[in-house]
Parts: C-alpha cells; sequence; structure tokens
C-alpha cells in the first residue's frame, strides 16, 4: 500500500514547512522583544551600570577580530585594485575608490560579521543557557524582568559602540590599504590621501555610522532572543546560538540592501 507520509517529496515539504513555521514564530518573539526594548528605553529604565559592562564586549572584545577581518581584506583588495589602476593610467583613483569601498560596505559588515561571531553568539549561548537551567524564571519570580535587566543593556550596547568598532576599522582598513598602495604600485601616500579625501563625503560617513548602529541593535536584539526562547537543554543550547547566529547574517544582509537603496539607489 502507498504511504505518502514517507515520500521524499512529502518530507521535503514538511521540513520546508517546519522552517517556515520556525522563522515566523521566531520573527515574532523578535518583534514583541523589540516593542517591550523600546518601552523601556523611552521609560528611561535602562540599568547603565550593565550597559557600559556589555559596551565593553561590543567596543573592545570585538575589535582584535574586527581589525584583522577588515585589514587583512583591505590588504588584498588594494593588492589587485593598486597595480592595476597603475597600469591603466588611474593610480591617482585608488584611494577614492579604497575609501568608497571601506566606508560604505567593507569596515561596517565585516565588522558587523565578526561581532556577531564574537559577541552576538555569547549573547544567544548566555541568556539560552540561563533559559533552560531556570534563571530566568528564577528572576521572574524576584520580579525582575529580563528583558529590562538582559537585553536592554545588551541592545543599547550594540547601538552606541558598534559605530565606534566601524569608525577604528575604517581608518585601519584605509592605512593597510595605503601602505599596501605604496608597496604595490609605487603610490605615494601623500597622493593616497589626497585622493581618499576627494572621493570621500561627510554624507558617506554618517550614513555608514547610522548603518553600523542598526547592525549592532539587530545582532543584540536577534542573539538574546534566539536565547530567551529557547527551551529544552544542552542541545538547544547549541541550536539556538546557531539560529541566533544564521539570523544575525541575514538580517545584516537585508539592511545592507535597505540601506543602499534608500541613500545610494
Amino acid at each position: 500500500m502507498f504511504e505518502l507520509n514517507k515520500t521524499l517529496t512529502y518530507q521535503s515539504l514538511v521540513l520546508f514547512w517546519k522552517q517556515i513555521k520556525d522563522f515566523l514564530i521566531t520573527l515574532g518573539e523578535i518583534g514583541v522583544n523589540f516593542s517591550r526594548v523600546a518601552r523601556y528605553i523611552l521609560g528611561l529604565r535602562i540599568n547603565v551600570s550593565e550597559t557600559i559592562e556589555q559596551s565593553k564586549r561590543f567596543a573592545f572584545d570585538s575589535l582584535p577580530i574586527s581589525l584583522t577581518i577588515v585589514g587583512m581584506t583591505s590588504v588584498i583588495i588594494a593588492m589587485q585594485l593598486a597595480p592595476e589602476l597603475a597600469r591603466q593610467g588611474g593610480a591617482s583613483y585608488t584611494g577614492m575608490l579604497s575609501a568608497l569601498v571601506m566606508v560604505r560596505e567593507l569596515a561596517v559588515v565585516m565588522s558587523g560579521f565578526a561581532i556577531i561571531s564574537m559577541v552576538g553568539s555569547s549573547f544567544a549561548s548566555e541568556v539560552a543557557s540561563m533559559a533552560v537551567t531556570e534563571q530566568l524564571s528564577a528572576m521572574k519570580v524576584l520580579r525582575v524582568d529580563p528583558i529590562e535587566y538582559l537585553i536592554v543593556p545588551r541592545f543599547c550596547a550594540g547601538v552606541l559602540f558598534m559605530p565606534v568598532v566601524f569608525i577604528i576599522s575604517a581608518f585601519f582598513g584605509l592605512a593597510c590599504a595605503g601602505f599596501v598602495s605604496n608597496w604595490t604600485a609605487d603610490l605615494s601616500l601623500l597622493n593616497y590621501v589626497t585622493s581618499m579625501w576627494h572621493g570621500l563625503y561627510v554624507r558617506d560617513i554618517f550614513i555608514a555610522i547610522l548603518k553600523s548602529s542598526f547592525f549592532g541593535g539587530t545582532i543584540a536584539l536577534i542573539s538574546c532572543s534566539c536565547g530567551y526562547s529557547t527551551r529544552g537543554g544542552a542541545k538547544e543550547v547549541g541550536l539556538a546560538t546557531t539560529k541566533a547566529v544564521v539570523w544575525s547574517f541575514l538580517a545584516i544582509a537585508m539592511w545592507d540592501f535597505v540601506f543602499a537603496s534608500i541613500f545610494y539607489l
């Protein structure tokens, strides 16, 4: 007798529906948590000491990996870009192109990826561990809202201090690209800096800072929300951390598309 539920097509559809259902549930949880976070922030109910503690993680713990990723990427791009422009007679445009790529996209996106790997995954695993060990329930019994105590400080730290990481990473990346351009294409640092300022606009800097602020808040909110809704044991903590990282990567890509459509289309 033919059994539909054993066919590959049926199992694929069930798996696809399960993913869609999980996506909608998680999206709803993130929306609810954001509304509660916004209410606490507008009511100035912010744990300042905890926010400072989480800000250290955003601003300092993630900085070495951010500088490494942005620096190496800028070096690789400059090694390919500067010699080719020099052969085409456009070496003077190296600084301008490097500044546009670095400020508009590379520094902010790569810093976001580094923060997801270092800080976002840590947020998700911490909150998920507290959820499965009933620490969140104990906080509620003591009339302490976990959203106010755990998520609000992390969200504020992301919004305020990811721009700091972006600015430092961008300057570092531009410096690396300048030295590599001098090495590979014999472009003087003075010409590089002059070209860079001709192609870099204050508008681009402010847009990138705003975008990095959105990235930081989104990473913190998604990571904490995925951890907050975790139920089960150690396996579920790992799954929540993985989901937080994947969702944060997707969210950054979506925000990047939105900003590019609004400001550069």
